[in-house]
């Protein structure tokens, strides 16, 4: 590909990205304003200045556009910067620096989080004016987990069901969702990265212990 057809896609993409930002945006504020069903999709289109063809290129209903777009969860730079850190390691072996890698990953990612702090609690205001949004959260979670545990497998050169990569995409969406819940609990004071990093030196701290599996099997049987 050549250097302006690069420009020309990233510019792309970057016009498409704003244009998923502008509709959840007018979705989240008038589910603020009016509840989930005190508006139109037509309204949605006229805030964010579009047609209602274009809302349906880009989310199936009102719900989607509320909790955003996948493809917003993880820049393209930050994920290719984490699938090139395993490019050294032999396929199909988990590659010595996947941890360092994956916290780096998710320091990166938190910037990214506090950048756009607002949105987040705008749509935990949401989520608290319209609940039954959570189910749908969920589904949303379960889906970009899944993501995730493929973009994962193909940096390390195995398969989905690895059980590295498998415990790697539970611990850090766990860890992601404590730390998160801390940080926009009310009174919090303390900043995103600081909680982050607390609870995954907690759980480096757990997992560095000695442990024996034949010994706790046996022991699980006595």
């Amino acid at each position: 590909m050549t250097q302006s057809a690069t420009l020309e896609n990233g510019l792309r993409e970057r016009k498409r990205a704003a244009t998923r930002q502008a509709i959840t945006n007018a979705a989240r504020t008038l589910t603020a304003e009016r509840g989930l069903n005190g508006y139109t999709v037509e309204e949605v289109c006229e805030a964010a200045g579009i047609s209602r063809r274009t809302f349906f290129n880009y989310f199936p209903a009102k719900e989607d556009a509320i909790i955003g777009h996948v493809d917003d969860d993880v820049p393209e730079d930050i994920l290719a910067e984490f699938i090139a850190g395993g490019a050294a390691s032999p396929a199909g072996e988990i590659s010595p620096t996947l941890l360092q890698d994956l916290i780096r990953f998710s320091l990166r990612l938190s910037e990214k989080m506090t950048a756009s702090e607002e949105e987040t609690r705008q749509l935990i205001a949401v989520v608290h004016k319209e609940p039954q949004l959570i189910l749908r959260i969920i589904g949303v979670t379960d889906r970009r987990e899944k993501q995730f545990a493929r973009d994962l497998a193909r940096r390390e050169g195995v398969g989905e069901d690895h059980p590295v990569v498998q415990m790697a995409v539970v611990l850090l969406g766990t860890i992601a969702r404590k730390s998160s819940m801390a940080y926009f609990s009310d009174g919090n004071t303390r900043p995103y990265r600081e909680l982050l990093m607390e609870n995954i030196s907690a759980a480096s701290s757990l997992f560095s212990q000695p442990f024996d599996p034949t010994t706790a099997a046996a022991e699980g049987h006595s």
